[in-house]
C-alpha cells in the first residue's frame, strides 16, 4: 500500500483570504498527497469561507492531490443536519469525511471517510465502518501505540494517525470563544478569528493549560510524532495527518515527507522543526501510554 502524506482541516477560522490563499499554497508548493477541506468546528463559519472553495479544489486536483470533504464534528440542529445531507447528495465522486455519525445513513451508500472525531478503539468497530464502506479512517488521537498495532494488524481500509498539530480533545454545543469575550454564541461576532491558532487557556498560576478554539476544546501542545514515524510504518500506518497551523506548513511538510520517505531522521527533523516553530511545545505522550501533553524524547518500542 503506498503511504501518504495529508493536509487535514483547517480547524481555526482565518479571513476567507487568508484561508484561500494557504490552500492555493497547498497546492502549489506543498508535498502532500491529499487534502482534507471543510469545516469541523461551526457550521456559523461555513458561508464566510463558501466563496473561494470551487477555486481550491480545482487547485488541488490540478496539482495531482487527493480532495476529501470534512464535516462538521457535532451536529447540533436541523439546519446542521440538512446542510450535510446535501454535502453528501452532492459530493459526486469526492469522498467525505465523517467527523460525526448523524451523517453516516447519508454516505453508506459509497465509500466514505471516517474522521479522528468518531470512535474507533477496537477491531470489531473498525470492522463495522469498513463493512459499511469506510475506505479511509483517521484514528481518534489519544489511542496508544498497542492499540493502534492491533487495529493495522486487521484493517482492510487505509488507517491514517495525526502526527502534527494541537489535538482536539474536546467539542460543546457551548462556545467559550465566545464566552470568554462577554459574547453569547448566538451573536459571537466571530471572534474566534481573533486567535489564528487558537485561544490559549493558563491555569490560576498563569501556566498554558489548553487553547480553546471556538466550540473546541484543544491540548496547549502540539503533537509531534515525528520520531515516531519509522515505528508507526513498522506496525503498519501508511498514511499520516498535518493539522494546519499558522506556521510555514509547506516546510513543516517538507521536514514530515523527509522523514517519511527515509531521506532525514528523525532527530534531525526535529531540530529543523524547532527552527521553524521557535518555542513551541510538543508531545507525543499519547503514544507512549502516558498522559497525552508530555514530550517522550527517547523513541524507544517494545
Amino acid at each position: 500500500m503506498t503511504e501518504k502524506l495529508s493536509l487535514g482541516p483547517l480547524l481555526y477560522n482565518w479571513p476567507a483570504e487568508r484561508a484561500r490563499d494557504f490552500y492555493l499554497r497547498a497546492a502549489d508548493e506543498m508535498d502532500v498527497d491529499r487534502v482534507f477541506i471543510g469545516e469541523v468546528v461551526c457550521s456559523k463559519r461555513e458561508p464566510l469561507h463558501n466563496g473561494y472553495i470551487g477555486e481550491v479544489i480545482e487547485r488541488l486536483q490540478h496539482a495531482g492531490k487527493q480532495v476529501i470533504l470534512s464535516t462538521l464534528a457535532l451536529v447540533t440542529n436541523r439546519r446542521e443536519i440538512n446542510g450535510l445531507t446535501s454535502l453528501a447528495a452532492d459530493a459526486g465522486d469526492f469522498l467525505v469525511e465523517i467527523n460525526d455519525v448523524t451523517l453516516l445513513g447519508s454516505c453508506k451508500e459509497k465509500p466514505f471517510a471516517v474522521g479522528p472525531y468518531v470512535n474507533i478503539y477496537n477491531e470489531d468497530t473498525l470492522r463495522f465502518f469498513e463493512q459499511l464502506g469506510a475506505s479511509i479512517i483517521t484514528l481518534p488521537f489519544e489511542l496508544p501505540r498497542n492499540t493502534l498495532a492491533a487495529l493495522a494488524a486487521g484493517a482492510e481500509s487505509e488507517l491514517e494517525v495525526q502526527v502534527f498539530g494541537r489535538l482536539p480533545l474536546a467539542i460543546s454545543a457551548r462556545c467559550y470563544h465566545a464566552r470568554a469575550h462577554h459574547l453569547h454564541k448566538d451573536n459571537c461576532q466571530f471572534i474566534c478569528d481573533k486567535h489564528p491558532d487558537g485561544m490559549a487557556v493558563n491555569t490560576l498560576d498563569r501556566q498554558p493549560f489548553l487553547t480553546v478554539n471556538g466550540t473546541q476544546t484543544q491540548s496547549h501542545t502540539y503533537a509531534n510524532l515525528l520520531q515516531e514515524m519509522p515505528d508507526l510504518q513498522s506496525v503498519g500506518i501508511r498514511n499520516f495527518r498535518l493539522s494546519p497551523h499558522a506556521v510555514d506548513m509547506v516546510a513543516v511538510a517538507r521536514i514530515f515527507r523527509a522523514v517519511q520517505r527515509e531521506e532525514m531522521d528523525a532527530v534531525e527533523g526535529l531540530a529543523s522543526l524547532r527552527t521553524i516553530m521557535p518555542g513551541a511545545e510538543y508531545s507525543n505522550g499519547f503514544y507512549h501510554a502516558l498522559p497525552g501533553k508530555r514530550m517522550h524524547t527517547h523513541a524507544t518500542f517494545e
